[in-house]
């Protein structure tokens, strides 16, 4: 199951990501924005990285503007490792090296078609594990020291 959301910024690219998820029949939540009206993006990747954190979603997709904010908001959750993505080859590290569960788009910065491509790229990778899962341990280990 795949949660998404996005800002006011993001709510066009939002939209069309969600006909690719349509048509290839992956399931999914909107969490909004459901218009271009302005909204606060913290709101949004609280109510998307949330889902994931309390594992209700596999999977979380943020858009903003630039992606930044919903990235940086995302990853205050526990469990949760996301990406910030402008390319396929980022997303695919992202899944392979880094086990991310969520990813970020900015869409002011890519195209609709860039978007499906790094989402596609994002969807078909799966953590590689070995050398690289226990750097992920480190990473939870941190988070752990540090979440209270």
């Amino acid at each position: 199951m795949i949660v998404i959301g996005a800002d006011h910024g993001g709510y066009k690219l939002k939209e069309e990501i969600k006909k690719y998820l349509d048509e290839k029949e992956i399931k999914y939540e909107d969490k909004g924005a459901y218009s271009e009206d302005s909204v606060d993006y913290p709101n949004i990747a609280k109510a998307v990285a949330s889902e994931v954190s309390n594992k209700k979603a596999d999977i979380g997709i943020l858009i903003c503007r630039s992606g930044i904010g919903m990235s940086m908001c995302a990853n205050k959750f526990k469990d949760v490792r996301c990406a910030l993505c402008y390319e396929e080859q980022t997303a695919k590290f992202s899944r392979m090296h880094n086990d991310a569960n969520m990813l970020a788009l900015g869409a002011d910065y890519i195209t609709v078609n860039q978007a499906i491509c790094i989402l596609r790229q994002f969807l078909a990778t799966e953590f590689e594990g070995g050398r690289h899962q226990n750097r992920v341990n480190l990473i939870n280990e941190i988070e752990k020291e540090n979440m209270k």
